[in-house]
């Protein structure tokens, strides 16, 4: 299976070069087919042209220029729109996402999940320096989210995930523009049926550079899409749900983490799946 992975970057001239190669180095030491898929978001900082060094350097790696507007949920969708692998992962350029749980999303899409997702707060996950305020709005946002849809999974706002190619296509049209993305793409790939696996992941605060994600701008983008997706998955009786969806009761189901799996991870893991 060929892999993609998309790093939206805005001004991530410090950071960038470090990301994107540990990244490529972690995936070529798996023997991964890959490709690495920077995406320049209107960087000032000459992000791009470091990017376009190290693709020179190898040709798994480029740098494209997104043809959106400014925004988080643009670049990504930018990627989104040129990547060639098989499966796709979404990181963050500013290096707070470990490339090690990069190759465990890719072990469970190899499993025959349709996505992979990672929580930093279930038991095995780790965060280093998470700043205290946006922490607490982040447990806030996601109780809300789990009360909401009821499906069992507590980090759902985390831009860092893993979808195979159809479940892309099924998501279809993406509408968040900007960080919002990070809600609306897990969401409808739950509730359109698709089976998904979470891990324990760790995150670690950037060291250099500055946040994109301001919160004041971003608690009625989050709230929309939440609202939208809600709506979605109670009013148009799974219309745009995939193909061949079949589930005979209501609401997500939980089921029994795999063994083989937890002893591969050396941790416990739940996969939740739509039959």
């Amino acid at each position: 299976m060929k892999v993609s992975v998309v790093i939206p970057a805005h001004n991530e001239a410090e950071v960038i070069a470090a990301t994107t190669t540990s990244v490529a180095h972690a995936l070529a030491d798996a023997g991964r087919d890959y490709e690495v898929i920077v995406v320049d978001d209107a960087s000032t900082d000459g992000t791009g042209r470091i990017v376009d060094g190290l693709a020179a350097r190898d040709p798994r790696i480029r740098c494209i220029r997104s043809h959106y507007e400014n925004g988080f949920g643009y670049a990504v969708r930018a990627g989104l729109d040129v990547f060639t692998g098989d499966a796709v992962a979404i990181m963050m350029g500013d290096g707070s996402d470990a490339p090690a749980d990069l190759l465990r999303y890719f072990d469970l899409l190899d499993e025959g999940y349709d996505c992979a997702f990672g929580s930093r707060f279930k038991r095995g996950g780790r965060v280093e320096d998470y700043p205290r305020l946006k922490l607490a709005i982040n447990r806030f946002a996601n109780l809300v989210i789990l009360v909401l849809f009821r499906h069992g999974y507590d980090d759902t706002t985390n831009a860092f995930k893993a979808y195979r190619r159809r479940v892309i296509e099924n998501l279809q049209p993406l509408v968040s523009n900007h960080f919002n993305l990070t809600v609306e793409m897990p969401l409808k790939a739950i509730i359109r049926g698709h089976s998904y696996a979470v891990v324990p992941i760790s995150w670690t605060n950037r060291t250099a550079g500055t946040s994109k994600l301001g919160l004041r701008e971003m608690g009625s983008r989050y709230l929309y899409i939440v609202l939208l997706v809600f709506l979605e998955h109670n009013l148009t009786r799974g219309d745009y749900r995939r193909p061949n969806y079949h589930d005979p009761r209501p609401g997500p189901h939980l089921h029994g983490a795999r063994e083989r799996l937890g002893r591969r991870f050396g941790r416990q893991h739940r996969a939740h799946q739509r039959r």
